[in-house]
């Protein structure tokens, strides 16, 4: 039977990436995350033998096991279009080199990272250009491509840029990312039909008036951003946020049967690819678990990506 291919992974937050490479064979060997709240979902879903909880700058490489794989989801939002796009100025963009400084160390097969779509005209480029060179000078060859969960089966308008980079050349020549292909389902086929808790129901907010003019389309869904309201495509959620959990108005909202109301944590689960039987500590901290989702990363995606990668690999 052939060995598995293991992965370690960075920044893992509740599990995303680990979880679509978990689904396309390989097995998670380490992995790190700061974040308590992410730490404790992570643990509820994968156990408490692997996961290092605390900041990845205080990580000796030595108390990190050999690995096949590097994963690593590094802080978005200083690259992002809707935050400061700082950048490498940001603390949180300087921790894309700690992943770096992993690589040099443990020297992986090969490498998958995730982030978001701006990271490309980030800085007009220079971002992604410094992101490739040092690669490069940790001797790695790079592919990378924006996907648009959309266009890849998932009712969500995601866009996000996915890197792999390969040791070994032919391996690099040989991967391709999966093709584009038609959307099947609509977002509201992942919405329960039942009525939920009063807590999701919007009937008491101070914009009611102003929605209810706005929403005149009942197969759209909906969200406040900062220049007021907003509609998503036709059947297609807008991007889950990590800003779901604060304020609330971040959360995409629609009309169901009864009201207008917000997607729940589940339903915004489901947008994201997360099975139905992971779970989160949700009685404890509900916004924490929005702002977990938001900062998750479309699973089906990855697991296509993971299952790509294992074929020129192996």
């Amino acid at each position: 039977m052939r060995k598995k291919l293991t992965i370690a992974s960075m920044f893992a937050g509740i599990g995303g990436i680990d979880l679509g490479f978990e689904q396309a064979g390989y097995k998670i060997v380490w992995a790190n995350e700061i974040d308590k709240y992410a730490c404790r979902t992570y643990r509820l879903n994968f156990g408490e033998n692997y996961l290092v909880e605390g900041d990845i700058q205080d990580v000796s490489t030595d108390t990190i096991p050999d690995f096949d794989v590097l994963v690593a989801g590094f802080p978005c939002q200083a690259f992002s279009s809707v935050g400061l796009q700082k950048g490498f100025e940001d603390p949180r963009g300087n921790l894309f080199f700690e992943t770096a400084r992993v690589i040099a160390a443990k020297k992986p097969i090969a490498v998958f990272f995730e982030n978001v779509a701006n990271l490309v005209k980030h800085d007009n480029g220079n971002t992604l250009s410094t992101i490739l060179s040092t690669m490069a000078e940790l001797k790695y060859h790079v592919k990378y491509k924006v996907m648009n969960a959309s266009d890849y089966g998932i009712p969500q308008q995601r866009n996000r840029i996915y890197m792999v980079a390969f040791k070994n050349k032919a391996a690099y020549e040989k991967f391709e990312f999966p093709l584009e292909r038609e959307l099947k389902r609509d977002a509201f086929s992942f919405f329960d039909k039942e009525r939920q808790p009063d807590s999701y129901y919007m009937d008491n907010h101070k914009m009611w008036n102003e929605m209810v003019a706005f929403m005149t389309d009942k197969h759209r869904i909906y969200r406040f951003t900062d220049w007021g309201l907003s509609k998503g495509r036709d059947g297609i959620c807008p991007t889950l946020l990590a800003a779901m959990g604060s304020p609330y108005e971040r959360i995409p909202f629609f009309w169901d049967d009864f009201s207008i109301r917000k997607i729940t944590q589940r339903e915004a689960a489901r947008l994201q690819g997360v099975p139905e039987d992971f779970q989160f500590p949700l009685k404890k901290t509900p916004k924490q678990v929005y702002k977990q989702i938001g900062n998750s990363v479309c699973i089906p995606i990855v697991k296509e990506i993971a299952e790509e990668m294992k074929k020129v690999l192996e």
